[in-house]
């Protein structure tokens, strides 16, 4: 597919994404969810960056205003009204993310007094905790984009909540874990497992907004500098290997975030990036040999897919900083050894976007079941720098 191509594609996908979703033109009751929305921001920031077209801008700069006065606020179905944060209006307006944000799930929240019902809870709202690092770097990207502090400083905000709420003591080890969903005043667990790789991408995200943070008067911002050394504890000793598409994904953009913060904040940990890039390739040889990519639409989700090929050009992206940085090789022998094995795989990039590229696919009810998720994450697999770059 063309540059050209992809670029008109991407527009017709956004554009529409931004209408059925009630961004542009604003409707009545918009549909937010947080994670599609995140990757939403970066889509516009990135067909404003290659079209130069201020109207992209502003749609991303109105994605995230909507976000906040929605997600950052309790449901309309619920007896509760204002900020999750409980701040009074015009202060929850000034710090929209200091109660955390909502996933924007269609049921509500489950209720201490219902049981835990597994298949239920998938449809239930609460907070993620890995959808609002996906936020947090929505927002650094926004930051640097416009060069406006507000957003990043929203999003260390965020970070600071996020991490108080959603980590705890063992009391078997005495170590510190993560709950995986929280509900939505982050008050009580409403899943107590950890995600495999939930500390890794706060870890990551931390990083990030320190480095994006910059030169900020450090005390008008959270430096996170304990939380780090929370998360860097409990990181310590995981096994992140995945056969999941969507997990190996996460675990090439994480290496790809990794891999451009080196030369920051990040040299203690600067081993990470191969760590990662070896769990990735070991996961990516298992998922290969399981052919699911030969199965029909019906049988596959896009999204998750989607994330792999995301994943896939951030090796694109970490190769081609080794040739620009020659030095940077010449220190991680094993970086470069790693990714090079991972190009071997790159030709599964065409084969998924081509295979969602076409229209009669897109009619299966696994496209449709999941439409918005779908086309922003196809947006983002052929746009991929607005999501990529730091």
């Amino acid at each position: 597919m063309q540059a050209n191509d992809k670029l008109s594609t991407v527009r017709q996908l956004m554009l529409e994404f931004a209408e059925i979703t009630g961004l542009s033109p604003t409707a009545s009751s918009p549909k937010r969810y947080l994670w599609t929305d995140a990757f939403g921001v970066c889509n516009f920031l990135e067909l404003y960056r290659q079209t130069g077209e201020g109207r992209y801008l502003d749609l991303a700069v109105a994605l995230v205003e909507q976000v906040h006065a929605i997600l950052g606020r309790h449901r309309d179905d619920d007896a509760r009204t204002g900020w999750i944060s409980g701040l009074d209006e015009e202060t929850g307006k000034q710090h929209p993310t200091r109660g955390g944000l909502r996933i924007g799930k269609k049921l509500p929240e489950r209720d201490p007094s219902e049981p835990y019902d597994e298949q239920q809870e998938w449809d239930r709202d609460g907070q993620y905790y890995h959808y609002l690092t996906k936020w947090m770097h929505a927002l650094s990207r926004l930051s640097r984009v416009t060069g406006e502090k507000i957003y990043n400083q929203w999003a260390l905000e965020l970070a600071q909540t996020a991490h108080a709420r959603f980590t705890y003591v063992s009391p078997l080890d005495g170590r510190k874990r993560m709950y995986w969903k929280m509900s939505i005043d982050l008050g009580r667990p409403q899943v107590t497992a950890m995600g495999q790789h939930d500390p890794l991408d706060g870890l990551i995200t931390y990083h990030e907004l320190r480095v994006t943070a910059g030169g900020q008067d450090k005390s008008a911002s959270p430096d996170l500098q304990d939380e780090i050394r929370d998360m860097a504890g409990i990181c310590r000793g995981l096994a992140w290997e995945t056969d999941d598409s969507l997990g190996i994904g996460g675990l090439l953009f994480d290496a790809c975030r990794t891999a451009q913060m080196i030369e920051h904040d990040f040299t203690h940990l600067a081993s990470l990036p191969e760590k990662l890039l070896k769990a990735a390739l070991t996961g990516l040889q298992t998922f290969v040999r399981t052919n699911t990519l030969n199965l029909p639409a019906a049988y596959r989700l896009a999204f998750r897919e989607l994330g792999l090929t995301i994943g896939m050009h951030g090796v694109g992206r970490i190769n081609a900083l080794l040739e620009e940085k020659t030095d940077l090789g010449r220190k991680h022998p094993l970086l470069v050894e790693y990714i090079e094995m991972l190009l071997q795989y790159s030709p599964i990039i065409g084969l998924i976007e081509d295979f969602w590229l076409d229209p009669g696919q897109r009619s299966a009810a696994s496209w449709r079941d999941h439409r918005e998720i779908n086309m922003v994450m196809l947006a983002t697999s052929l746009l991929p720098d607005g999501f990529l770059s730091l």
